[in-house]
């Protein structure tokens, strides 16, 4: 199946489970809910859940056992956007082609919106029909990546790296936590739900690796080549916060060499992922993870 037939017809089941979630969990008309549901229903790519559903598909799992996992995933990158926001953090007032958070209900309820929408994530991430084990698994995985092993770690490094000169695998380190690990636990989650063999999970999440990578770099290359109004948020922010970038430590040809090493690192390990299945005599569906990977591309 191609990803824009793929992405019709599982984006609004994603939109749709974001709110039903909400609504059975706060109070409806109370500001904390509003000011969720703000940001919850922003818009988005929701690349995460759909890379989610994605993995499963392609390796034949059950899509139907997926979707409390994949919500849980995007209330997790939606609160991270919401604090990321803040005054104290990259200082934007544009997110997604909407007013931030902060500046329609204030930075106190923002901060709580976000905090609301991290809890909920494993609220939700407990419900569903997948086994408790699997349940469990993915909770301690979703917590890591999120955490301060995870995200937030890389969030930190982030911050202490502005106004230096940060040395390419240090930034690298930096975006593999601070990106990179949501990404990787998308395709870890796919893999565990379909119930993927040791050697394919571990082709995986190479493959994340380098998904996440090529993810940020390209974000990186068009903070600075980017237009605003097509990305829904301000560009040049890096360069305004002294961050170390890509383009930055590389120049904008180096970054752009970067990415499509990136991006070829990971078809070659979904080539090695068909490879393994086509020896065992089953085959894998490799055109949605290539797709998506194609995303990825100027």
């Amino acid at each position: 199946m191609e990803f824009s037939l793929f992405e019709k017809r599982e984006k609004p089941l994603i939109e749709a489970a974001l709110i039903e979630f909400l609504d059975k969990s706060t109070y409806p008309k109370g500001t904390l809910s509003q000011a969720m549901r703000y940001s919850l229903t922003a818009g988005g790519k929701r690349i995460r859940p759909l890379l989610l559903l994605a993995t499963v598909h392609s390796l034949g799992g059950d899509m139907s056992k997926s979707y409390e996992i994949a919500t849980a995933l995007e209330y997790i990158h939606t609160y991270s956007l919401v604090h990321d926001d803040l005054p104290a953090m990259d200082n934007d007032a544009l997110r997604r082609g909407k007013p931030t958070n902060h500046k329609v209900y204030g930075e106190d309820i923002a901060i709580l919106a976000g905090d609301g929408l991290l809890t909920q994530a494993f609220e939700i991430a407990s419900k569903g029909s997948l086994s408790d084990t699997k349940k469990v698994a993915l909770i301690l995985a979703l917590a890591k990546a999120a955490g301060p092993m995870g995200m937030v770690a890389g969030q930190t490094e982030d911050i202490e790296g502005e106004n230096q000169q940060v040395p390419l695998e240090a930034l690298k380190a930096i975006h593999e936590k601070k990106t990179g690990e949501l990404l990787r636990f998308s395709v870890y989650a796919g893999g565990l739900i379909a119930d993927a063999p040791s050697t394919v999970s571990m082709l995986l999440n190479e493959f994340a690796a380098h998904f996440g990578l090529a993810f940020q770099i390209l974000d990186d290359i068009l903070d600075v080549i980017g237009d605003s109004k097509e990305l829904g948020k301000k560009t040049g922010m890096d360069v305004t916060l002294n961050k170390s970038t890509y383009p930055a430590l590389l120049s904008l040809v180096g970054a752009k060499a970067a990415l499509e090493d990136e991006l070829m690192s990971a078809r070659k390990n979904l080539i090695q992922i068909g490879d393994y299945y086509k020896q065992k005599g089953s085959h894998f569906d490799s055109q949605l993870l290539s797709d998506m990977l194609n995303l990825l591309q100027l």
